[in-house]
């Protein structure tokens, strides 16, 4: 069952890039996203938004040089498509690997990130106990957001710890939960062990956001 917070059955994606036309021809026509529209964030940081039924793809681009991606972190992004037969890995401008699949690979019908974590338990003490996430099927290394899925790849040698001080790095820097209330959710992930990546604010008139991470100090909006 999914937790009650949740606004919406799907993971959002997020990823930095100071490429923006190759990105942009990659993950349009190579990955088959649908462009929906672009937003500024300021700071030089301009977010275009892709849709994949109903989960967005988050490209933002920087003018401003970026650090290069850290180790460990946000593996992979995994795809399913109605059109595709066979599984296939691609790798963007920038070195970020996707596999398409059909769908019912591993139980994937929307979407997935892969993420590296030292243990099962680690995992789950984040993204299962403090988060609410169900598990995929009974899955220890999996859970579920909505139609979407968080999978662990346990492996010490690629759970090193990222940069949490700087979530603008290349690479998939983060994953968004669109919740009913910010504030209570934020504070209860808190509670249960969530560690504190930025606190609630208020963007413009209807969007109120915050940060966690994980035991990893992986972003999650």
């Amino acid at each position: 069952m999914q937790p009650p917070y949740l606004a919406k059955d799907a993971l959002d994606i997020g990823l930095f890039t100071n490429d923006l036309e190759p990105m942009l021809a990659f993950w349009q026509q190579e990955v088959g996203l649908t462009f929906d529209h672009m937003l500024p964030l300021g700071g030089g940081v301009r977010q275009h938004r892709h849709d994949h039924q109903g989960g967005v793809f988050k490209l933002n681009h920087s003018r401003p040089p970026l650090p290069k991606a850290a180790g460990g972190g946000l593996l992979r992004l995994i795809i399913a498509r109605d059109d595709i037969t066979e599984i296939t890995t691609k790798i963007d401008p920038d070195g970020n690997q996707v596999t398409l699949v059909p769908p019912g690979t591993q139980g994937i019908h929307h979407w997935a990130i892969e993420v590296a974590a030292n243990s099962e338990e680690e995992f789950l003490a984040f993204y299962h106990t403090a988060l609410g996430l169900p598990l995929d099927g009974g899955d220890h290394t999996a859970v579920q957001v909505g139609r979407s899925q968080i999978i662990a790849r346990i492996d010490p040698m690629l759970a090193v710890q990222t940069n949490s001080e700087t979530m603008a790095r290349k690479g998939y820097r983060y994953t968004t939960l669109q919740v009913q209330k910010v504030d209570p959710v934020h504070a209860a992930i808190l509670a249960a062990g969530g560690t504190e990546g930025q606190p609630p604010k208020t963007l413009g008139e209807t969007a109120r956001i915050s940060f966690v991470r994980d035991g990893l100090g992986n972003w999650m909006e």
